[in-house]
């Protein structure tokens, strides 16, 4: 029978870092270019925002997947060590979720003023 190994307080404390340290980078990413299609819907290209909100979702996937690895080890008694950081990436994660159905929110509206013709490309 396989003996199960423990992780050291260390290494569970590398392991939260590393992850909050994942919600951090692909939220911030996701809402970056979440940020981009607006700017490039605000100007009639409304295809490359389309395009980035696809990009920012794949940042998004890559950031839930981290969390749910997280969240599934702490369901399993594998509890990690809350710290203000990992605190944090959740905010982070949040925020971007929530800009990111606002950016799509956005470039549907300027899709219709730019199609009604309220808008017009320069």
């Amino acid at each position: 029978m396989a003996e199960k190994v423990t992780e050291t307080a260390e290494q569970k404390e590398q392991e939260a870092l590393m992850a909050a340290m994942g919600l951090i980078a692909n939220g911030g990413n996701a809402k970056s270019l979440a940020f981009e299609a607006i700017r490039k819907a605000k100007v009639g290209d409304i295809e490359g925002a389309r395009e980035k909100l696809a990009e920012a979702d794949k940042s998004l996937l890559e950031a839930h997947n981290s969390q749910t690895g997280m969240l599934t080890k702490e369901a399993q008694g594998d509890h990690m060590p809350v710290s203000l950081l990992v605190v944090h990436s959740q905010d982070h994660l949040m925020n971007a979720i929530t800009f990111r159905d606002l950016a799509g929110e956005m470039v549907d509206l300027y899709e219709k003023l730019y199609t009604s013709g309220a808008l017009k490309k320069d």
